[in-house]
């Protein structure tokens, strides 16, 4: 039944042909349909990026606390990244830093640049660790930063890297819908390529510390709770999360 759930969605969101296996690979990083808030998200559905009501929070800068501020208005970030760049990611497993190429991937390289450089992601939660799959973040514990990004969308970028062990990736809900969530990958998922993921950086630092963020949740906590309530939701629900602690441009 699991392999059955699996094909068709691998099928729907990438057009790729099915084969019955015996360990078929985990669904692809896209959207499902709304549905009522689940505290549990289903295994085979959950490695997606799922549709919020967090607009009835309203974007108060007084919410962001520390650098995150510098966040609260996407229009403003759009500085173009260097052709190269790190990014330093200092957390409570270690510290790991992510290369990045922006002629891989322009538009998510220079989304992830303004990200970082204006604090968005300091006191992000790793919420969703598939191992061997997938380490999953970028939703601000900030319900504010999240309301402002929620419909700020970047448009694709074409696949020219592949989705291998340490690359790193923007999650989507379909086509040019990426805003702020990213994957790094735990194993070389090739079978993302087809399906629009464009990789954009790898980690070149500290892939080990990435290995060792917690799983302790696999794939529990739920999206739009964290959209809405932020890291009081994870705080009280999941407190052995791992997390970033500050997020910075090497240099």
């Amino acid at each position: 039944m699991r392999t059955t759930i699996l094909c068709a969605l691998i099928c729907t969101f990438g057009g790729i042909a099915c084969k019955q296996a015996s360990a078929p690979p985990p669904p692809p990083l896209t959207a499902k349909p709304a549905e009522p808030v689940k505290v549990e998200a289903p295994k085979e559905e959950a490695l997606k990026v799922e549709p919020s009501d967090a607009a009835a929070v309203k974007a108060d800068p007084e919410m962001a606390s520390g650098s995150s501020a510098g966040a609260l208005d996407p229009a403003k970030l759009t500085a173009t990244a260097p052709a190269k760049y790190v990014a330093v990611f200092e957390t409570s497993a270690g510290t790991f830093e992510i290369e990045v190429t922006r002629e891989l991937a322009p538009h998510g390289a220079d989304r992830f640049f303004n990200l970082v450089k204006n604090g968005f992601y300091d006191e992000n939660r790793f919420f969703r660790v598939a191992a061997g799959f997938v380490v999953q973040w970028g939703l601000s514990g900030d319900p504010a930063l999240n309301t402002v990004w929620r419909e700020a969308h970047i448009k694709d970028d074409p696949v020219k890297d592949t989705n291998r062990k340490g690359n790193i990736v923007f999650a989507t809900a379909g086509p040019d819908t990426r805003t702020t969530q990213l994957f790094i990958n735990l194993a070389d998922n090739t079978f993302l390529d087809a399906m629009g993921f464009a990789p954009f950086g790898k980690v070149t630092k500290g892939l080990s510390v990435v290995e060792k963020i917690t799983s302790q949740y696999g794939e529990t906590p739920n999206q739009m709770m964290i959209q809405t309530q932020g890291n009081a939701y994870l705080k009280q629900s999941f407190p052995k999360l791992d997390f970033i602690k500050k997020a910075k441009i090497k240099g």
